[in-house]
């Protein structure tokens, strides 16, 4: 699990606002890929997966706070689509945290 901090209090539902409206156009565009991810709400946590290619999800965000904590999925860590995805979620975490300041508070 990663933890950051964006500085400010977020929800669940700020959130998936932001990754629904934009992780896929951004994955298409950096992968030239039609792959889109489904992203949905789960017991306070967004969650991203993509049922076709991969079991379960790929990564679990779940705000705490000013933290956020980032689960990535052990199964898919070297994987190429994986690997893109966090790249498109560090550049939007920057959008939700206050002053686009995001601070690494734990990686393990």
């Amino acid at each position: 699990m990663k933890i950051i901090n964006i500085h400010k209090t977020t929800s669940t539902a700020e959130i998936l606002a932001l990754l629904q409206q934009k992780l896929n156009p951004l994955f298409h565009e950096q992968k030239q890929s039609d792959m889109s991810f489904d992203i949905s709400e789960k017991n306070g946590a967004v969650e991203i997966w993509q049922p076709e290619t991969y079991e379960g999800f790929l990564f679990r965000i779940e705000p705490q706070g000013t933290q956020l904590h980032v689960t990535r999925s052990e199964h898919y860590v070297d994987d190429v689509n994986s690997i893109t995805v966090e790249s498109i979620l560090n550049s939007l975490f920057e959008e939700l945290a206050m002053d686009g300041n995001v601070t690494l508070v734990l990686e393990g």
